[in-house]
């Protein structure tokens, strides 16, 4: 049985009202999990209408492409790329507290911190180094990209991270790690290694 926008508007209407909701949904989000979640349901009522409007072809292709491929390699995509890795160049993990502490300041920007230690040389996909500092009791977080340096920078985290001591940088180049810092450890808010 097909439906028609003439006779059967009473039904298809409110199904179909759900597809602008859907896609201004899915454009506001901030949290890409979230969209992703808002894509597949969007395809899914795009697939639902035209299988009511009897274009079957076009529902099994949405259906198909529209949301499950689509869907599933920007989950593929999402969870590739929504990493922040770091070094260990000692081996050692840091406490569970510092572990912690960093998701905690990445989960704004919707990242999953992964700490590798012992990373082979030229290992890709490395954003940075975390190093304990020998002369104290804290870490420095050392990034390649000052733009990431900046992303992070502004979060609350950086300023707790800084306020506990710990130290957040520009890798200047592939030298020695950083000495301590003159002033205990604690480089001042929004300064930058250049």
């Amino acid at each position: 049985m097909d439906f028609t926008l003439t006779s059967d508007a009473a039904l298809l209407l409110p199904i179909t009202a759900l597809l602008p909701l859907t896609a201004i949904l899915l454009v506001a989000q901030s949290n890409p999990y979230q969209t992703l979640v808002m894509r597949g349901i969007l395809g899914a009522v795009a697939a639902l209408i035209y299988a009511l409007l009897g274009a079957a072809d076009v529902a099994l292709t949405e259906a198909l492409v529209g949301t499950l491929l689509s869907t599933t390699l920007y989950a593929v995509a999402l969870r590739s790329s929504m990493v922040l890795r770091l070094a260990l160049p000692g081996g050692a993990l840091p406490p569970e507290a510092i572990s912690q502490r960093l998701r905690a300041w990445l989960e704004p920007l919707h990242l999953r911190l992964e700490l590798v230690p012992l990373p082979q040389a030229g290992e890709p996909g490395l954003h940075g180094r975390l190093i304990r500092l020998e002369a104290e009791p804290s870490y420095a977080l050392l990034l390649h990209r000052p733009q990431l340096l900046e992303h992070l920078a502004a979060l609350p985290g950086a300023t707790n991270w800084r306020q506990e001591g710990h130290r957040l940088e520009l890798i200047r180049s592939e030298g020695p790690e950083p000495a301590p810092a003159p002033n205990g450890g604690s480089a001042p808010p929004g300064e930058v290694a250049r």
